[in-house]
């Protein structure tokens, strides 16, 4: 399949990984940030951190957008089903991601609420469509891939006066997020996360472009290189960073070009500005208050705006103090760090965000990599 099988040839990987090994400077170790959750799957689905060299760390970042949604976002959305009455729409990870007082939107669909799995925002409006009588809302996450389809369905909804839609914001901004990450004490102040470059996220890449990231480059001195999410993919961008490291350069570059470009889709970008205006502030899940991180409906928009349309107050909530998403999610800590990894936390029954969507680092990690942590004994008692 084109784009597909070529992207996945085991001996090119294996050149690859060779090149990288005799690149590698010895002396100095090497640490970059895969910040999108499908890089983290495809470093642990195909098993590409054994074939880099020991000196060379990939450190998981939060791009996971079900696994950065705050407690506090989807109370709200339980709200709305159980206490409002409403339709409520969602992707179907986002169905699993652990609220407060023991509750998920699936468990809340179990005790009467109205929450419903779809696929895209068009789904939502066709039911609004179908069920007049009833208030229907999609809960939007997302970074910027999903944004352009969130406004595109406002627009819509507008002009065919469906008044009985809305829409319960909580996309974020990629670039925010990684200012956020170079700023925090961790990597500026302590060092305790050593960050020398990104794998740039593919999918958000396609729609903003490169050119965002040229900031990071200039102002912190740190390369990143954008790529796709095969797994020869990453690990042309790990070559490409190790080069940059060595030469001492710290630009921005693109192994992505078969999709991404500098621009990105301006006919995109132009359908968000429309709609939707920046926050000055929003909570993620492991990094707390992010300024200027994430968009609100502009109030153009407001009669499908459910955060207004319900008088909805957000409140914050502390996640489970057992669960070590938060530090996870900044590369603080790895999912085996977390006593209740596996064990008590499970896909089965997650406890914390990083274990509900695939993309998640813990759940990666459960699914392709916690079995290589267990020591192999050379000889076996019988």
């Amino acid at each position: 399949m084109k784009f597909i099988d070529e992207f996945r040839d085991g001996g090119l990987a294996r050149k690859i990984a060779d090149r990288i090994a005799s690149e590698v400077l010895p002396e100095r170790l090497y640490s970059f940030m895969e910040f999108c959750g499908g890089h983290t799957h495809a470093i642990s689905r195909y098993g590409i951190g054994e074939l880099l060299p020991a000196n060379l760390r990939m450190v998981h970042g939060p791009g996971c957008p079900v696994c950065v949604l705050p407690i506090g976002r989807v109370d709200l959305a339980i709200e709305l089903a159980l206490a409002q009455d409403a339709i409520v729409c969602t992707y179907g990870d986002t169905m699993r991601v652990p609220a407060s007082n023991g509750l998920s939107m699936v468990r809340a669909k179990a005790r009467g609420g109205d929450i419903r799995m779809v696929y895209s925002c068009a789904d939502a409006l066709e039911i609004a469509r179908r069920e007049p009588g009833r208030e229907v809302v999609f809960f939007a996450i997302g970074f910027e891939t999903t944004t352009p389809p969130t406004a595109l369905a406002l627009q819509k909804a507008r002009a065919e006066g469906l008044r009985n839609f809305s829409v319960l914001c909580c996309h974020v901004l990629t670039p925010s997020a990684i200012t956020h990450i170079l700023e925090s004490p961790e990597v500026r102040q302590f060092g305790t996360v050593p960050i020398d470059g990104f794998v740039g996220p593919a999918h958000v890449s396609i729609v903003i472009g490169s050119g965002p990231y040229e900031h990071f480059a200039q102002e912190y001195r740190k390369p990143v290189v954008i790529a796709g999410f095969e797994p020869l993919d990453v690990m042309q961008a790990v070559l490409m960073l190790v080069r940059q490291v060595n030469e001492g350069r710290a630009e921005v570059e693109n192994e992505f070009t078969r999709a991404v470009d500098r621009d990105g889709n301006l006919h995109a970008q132009a359908l968000v500005s429309e709609v939707f205006e920046l926050r000055p502030s929003f909570e993620w899940r492991g990094l707390g208050e992010v300024p200027y991180s994430a968009l609100k409906i502009r109030p153009g928009f407001a009669e499908f705006d459910a955060e207004r349309r319900f008088g909805l107050d957000y409140r914050p909530v502390p996640d489970n103090k057992a669960c070590e998403c938060g530090a996870i999610l900044r590369g603080v800590k790895k999912p085996t760090d977390c006593k209740i990894f596996g064990t008590v936390c499970t896909p089965e029954n997650p406890v914390g965000s990083c274990m509900v969507s695939s993309e998640g680092a813990c759940a990666a990690h459960y699914a392709y990599g916690r079995f290589k942590d267990i020591p192999v004994h050379a000889e076996v008692t019988r």
